[in-house]
């Protein structure tokens, strides 16, 4: 499936597109790992060149900075989320089904593949429940939006919210949920591997956050 798709992230986050070159392909594949196992804090240009045999230079050819990389790789995933709830939900009339399939794939990690977008999965979930608030929790955060570099990332709250419209057409609300399931299921993540007091998880039950997720909306659009 994967070897057919392509997304178009927003030409605003690249200075050149990394998807045209194969090059450019491998910057993303590898960024993505290395901020999964240093963290983006460490993770540097000079790390990925060295990591990949080229230069920072080029690196810098392909984005502006690492900031910039971040916000393509996140844009990535929402796109790539994105199409995969479409894919799940082909068929689906029962708008509660809807709803709770929805949540899974919200709060388990994404399908392995290989091929054309072979990036690693695993280290993508990591990256969007640890890093994916630094994206926006900067000081040029109106600036960036009104570039609309978070535009996949809310046009995919968007949809939700519009599942929790059809299923309650009353409910004052979706807009607000739809944002609040899906930083909810990062937190809960994180809490759970790092700061576990914040939390009722047992980190060996891998249903806790969707079974969570599942009471919060469910009690409050009913």
């Amino acid at each position: 499936m994967d070897h057919k798709i392509t997304f178009n992230v927003n030409d605003k986050i690249y200075l050149r597109n990394p998807e045209g070159t194969k090059l450019g392909r491998n910057i993303v594949k590898n960024a993505i790992d290395l901020i999964s196992i240093l963290g983006f804090e460490a993770f540097t240009f000079k790390k990925l060149a060295v990591e990949i045999g080229t230069t920072e230079a080029t690196i810098y050819r392909y984005f502006e900075n690492k900031h910039r990389l971040l916000l393509y790789i996140l844009n990535w995933y929402w796109l790539y989320l994105d199409f995969l709830l479409e894919h799940k939900l082909l068929g689906i009339t029962d708008n509660k089904k809807k709803l709770k399939i929805t949540i899974q794939l919200l709060t388990h990690p994404l399908p392995e593949s290989s091929g054309y977008l072979d990036y690693n999965k695993k280290y993508l979930n990591q990256i969007v429940i640890n890093e994916s608030s630094k994206v926006y929790l900067v000081k040029e955060v109106n600036e960036i939006n009104r570039e609309q570099l978070f535009k996949p990332y809310k046009d995919l709250c968007g949809k939700i919210a519009n599942l929790i419209s059809l299923y309650n057409s009353n409910y004052k609300y979706p807009r607000t949920l739809s944002s609040t399931l899906v930083e909810t299921a990062h937190l809960q993540q994180f809490f759970a591997n790092h700061l576990p007091n914040l939390t009722d998880n047992n980190i060996t039950d891998e249903e806790f956050v969707a079974h969570f997720l599942e009471n919060l909306l469910f009690k409050a659009i009913d």
